[in-house]
């Protein structure tokens, strides 16, 4: 996600140097060879990482190459330990930190429609949001640093839940005769209403067009949903939080994953479970 994101920066006039493990091309981005160009005497430094361990690791590389001042701006979605450590590794180096995961997949990073959910100081936000507004629509400065974090697991423990709980009702209409496309008019403007349902349907051909209607390629892969819901419970444990719809949609994603989900969209759970027993789905 963080090619696209860049891409729209630098369409916006910014100039912007990019580095990335894989070998990568840009549009409007200067790819350089090493971390150390990409950061060194930059305003701003974004990452994109994958997970606490390897934020850890960039910003004990990055930290001590920002400039004074500089903001340091990570869009990864990590563990809230993860994400205030960097943040505190930044504010001793003298560095404004601002950590805001998105919401809203490849399809809104290339789109500039994201949902940007930030924590950080008041400082720190007003001087990023000038490069949120350039790649999303909606920013929300969600509270202090690690702030941004915590609304991120919260907003996908539920989205987790409601997909489960829409691809059970999908499943269930089919065992009981109804029309797939009858039962999405019903759903989309009724109580059962969501945006697993309105936006981004798991039936093949039915509502506007998701991942289902390609065979459910991921625009937001099992494995990462699954990622999210355990990052969810492990926020849970640390705050003695009761999360057992989390907890229920955890082990229902880490059985997809296992058996049949691995590089498929977090949506494939429908078909998932249309053919499971009612034994095997209470495993």
């Amino acid at each position: 996600m963080g090619a696209p994101m860049a891409a729209n920066l630098a369409s916006a006039g910014y100039d912007v140097n990019g580095y990335d493990t894989a070998d990568i091309n840009v549009a409007g981005v200067t790819i350089v060879a090493d971390v150390a160009r990409a950061v060194t005497d930059m305003d701003a430094v974004i990452t994109m990482l994958p997970d606490g361990r390897v934020l850890a690791a960039v910003y004990a590389q990055i930290v001590p190459l920002g400039k004074p001042g500089a903001l340091f701006l990570d869009c990864s979605t990590v563990d809230m330990v993860s994400a205030k450590a960097a943040h505190s590794k930044a504010s001793d180096a003298g560095l404004l930190s601002v950590d805001a995961p998105v919401s809203g997949g490849i399809g809104g990073a290339t789109a500039g429609t994201l949902t940007f959910m930030a924590g950080g100081a008041a400082e720190a936000f007003e001087k990023v949001k000038p490069l949120l507004d350039v790649m999303g629509k909606r920013i929300v400065h969600c509270g202090e640093g690690g702030a941004g974090q915590a609304a991120k697991i919260c907003n996908n423990m539920l989205l987790g839940i409601s997909m489960i709980g829409t691809c059970e009702a999908f499943a269930l209409g089919e065992k009981l005769g109804l029309d797939a496309e009858r039962l999405f008019e019903v759903i989309s403007t009724s109580s059962g209403s969501c945006w697993s349902v309105n936006t981004y349907c798991p039936v093949p051909g039915v509502g506007p067009e998701s991942p289902a209607d390609n065979g459910y390629t991921p625009g937001f892969a099992a494995e990462l949903m699954l990622k999210d819901l355990r990052l969810s419970q492990s926020a849970a444990e640390q705050a003695d939080a009761s999360t057992p719809m989390g907890m229920n949609a955890t082990r229902l994603y880490e059985q997809f994953v296992e058996r049949e989900g691995l590089g498929k969209d977090f949506s494939a759970m429908l078909p998932a479970i249309a053919t499971s027993t009612r034994e095997l789905s209470d495993d």
